[in-house]
């Protein structure tokens, strides 16, 4: 799956700007998912729709955030 709105960042993107605290603080900030722009994000930056369809990898990166792990 890409991205669901043009204003979110690509899905094959999505691991890099998990790993770049301040991408997803904005995402936090303005309360807009990274992949599709919706609102209430959780710490990652994305919403439950877009947290539901990750994979293994984008996981276990963003789990890091829900953990305090991550900035």
């Amino acid at each position: 799956m890409d991205r669901l709105n043009s204003e979110g960042i690509k899905r094959w993107e999505l691991k890099q700007a998990l790993q770049n605290p301040r991408i997803v603080t904005r995402a936090r900030t303005i309360d807009a998912c990274l992949l599709c722009r919706g609102h209430r994000v959780n710490e990652a930056g994305l919403c439950d729709v877009c947290w539901a369809m990750l994979d293994d990898d984008e996981i276990g990166i963003a789990l890091g955030w829900l953990s305090g792990e991550r900035p």
